[in-house]
């Protein structure tokens, strides 16, 4: 069997949830093409621990982690099913490559996890299971998180990063109308990046991206890209199947790494 890709996906306010627009157009003809798999696992920025954590509960629930939206944005549950053995296989092979890992049996999904997979799977059909990131420890640690679950994309599990390519809410909450430039400058060093494989680069991407302080003031929304990139193989063929800036600050690219 030919390995899944991986996944980045930039999941947008909670909003997208109830009206993701073209993204969730794009996200919906994603699952389509992509087809059923047996499972899936998610890194959404909204999920901080210290040290990696895989949800583990047989029905996790749906959490609304977000305040002062629209209440029907609060009736909306996602009722996949969970993966507790994929849970097991993934802690197996973070523990085989020397990552202290475990389980979390009670936790449910997050919006970050569950509003883009109300498009690419409507029906909830596809067990999943969620993974938590580590700030703290930077870009390459969230490499070398994905590289170790690639395994898993060969037994037929979806491995997502759901993050955002910029993320500055502060400008977001401004309520620019046009395109910032710094927002669509960020997203093009990033894309170039990913088309020459230089992981070094995005990695230092700190100190080497275009306005890299304003598009990201916190590393938690663009860390997903890095397990996603980790997840991808070697020699990856990137997709961009999405572009566009919500907001004028809110960079939306989504990429598969086929």
């Amino acid at each position: 069997m030919v390995p899944l890709p991986s996944v980045f996906i930039s999941h947008g306010s909670p909003m997208h949830a109830l009206e993701a627009g073209p993204a969730g157009l794009a996200w919906a003809a994603l699952g389509k093409r992509l087809g059923k798999p047996k499972a899936i696992l998610i890194a959404s920025a909204h999920w901080e621990t210290n040290l990696p954590m895989v949800t583990g509960a047989e029905h996790p629930q749906t959490i609304h982690d977000f305040s002062g939206f629209p209440e029907p944005l609060y009736r909306l549950r996602y009722l996949a099913p969970g993966a507790p053995a994929v849970a097991q296989k993934a802690l197996q092979l973070l523990k085989a490559q020397g990552l202290t890992a475990a389980i979390d049996g009670c936790r449910g999904l997050d919006h970050g996890a569950w509003s883009p997979l109300l498009y690419m799977y409507p029906d909830a059909d596809v067990p999943v299971v969620q993974i938590s990131l580590q700030p703290g420890l930077g870009t390459r640690h969230h490499l070398r998180l994905g590289r170790a679950l690639r395994q898993l994309e060969e037994d037929n599990v979806l491995v997502i990063g759901s993050g955002h390519m910029t993320h500055n809410l502060r400008d977001w909450a401004r309520g620019h109308g046009q395109t910032q430039p710094y927002a669509q400058e960020f997203s093009d060093w990033v894309r170039s990046r990913i088309e020459e494989h230089d992981q070094e680069a995005l990695a230092d991407y700190r100190s080497r991206a275009p306005h890299a302080a304003r598009a990201h003031p916190t590393d938690e929304h663009f860390l997903p890209l890095f397990f996603a990139l980790g997840a991808a193989r070697d020699n990856y063929k990137p997709e961009r199947i999405f572009s566009a800036i919500d907001s004028g600050v809110l960079s939306m690219d989504a990429y598969v790494f086929h």
